[in-house]
């Protein structure tokens, strides 16, 4: 059987020269790929006690909602903002030109639940570090956040340095 690094499509020289872009649509378009980032991502999960899943759109909604779908657990939609129809809180993050702001439901995270975060790539963190501060205002605890892909050469986990981060590739470079 392949592993899942074989359905990643690699692109060299996107979006810029020297860069090699990591396509998760080549995993998602296969039914073998997409069952082996899900049993991933759940077996990342096996021992880990938590009450929601919380994904960034749009491709944490496409790993996040199985996820949270087979463990019986509800799921939470981070969007951008002005996406969300009730009352949300919101967090700015830098990218790589600018910021841009995020948003969540006020009501989805009650005070003491336990949150898993789940998204398709870390790359500098800064998402998923405005995510973990959005939950941790509602008064969830977030006791894991799981990737399917990493670029370790774009130091993520130094933003997340606090956190329990698992991911299911590691690619050493940007």
């Amino acid at each position: 059987m392949k592993k899942l690094e074989d359905y990643v499509r690699s692109i060299p020289d996107f979006p810029e020269p020297g860069i090699i872009f990591r396509d998760v649509t080549s995993i998602l378009q296969d039914a073998d790929g997409l069952a082996l980032a899900i049993d991933g991502l759940l077996d990342m999960l096996k021992d880990v006690d938590y009450d929601l899943v919380v994904g960034p759109e749009s491709r944490g909604f496409i790993f996040g909602v199985p996820v949270a779908y087979a463990q019986h657990k509800g799921f939470v939609p981070v969007r951008k903002k002005g996406k969300l129809p009730c009352e949300t809180i919101e967090a700015e993050y830098e990218l790589e030109y600018g910021t841009a702001v995020i948003e969540m439901h006020k009501d989805a995270v009650k005070p003491g639940q336990k949150v898993v975060i789940v998204d398709d790539l870390i790359a500098t963190g800064g998402t998923i570090e405005a995510i973990t501060g959005l939950v941790e205002k509602l008064g969830g605890q977030v006791v894991k956040i799981c990737f399917v892909m990493e670029l370790a050469g774009l130091k993520g986990r130094e933003k997340l340095k606090n956190y329990n981060v698992d991911s299911i590739i590691r690619y050493e470079g940007k």
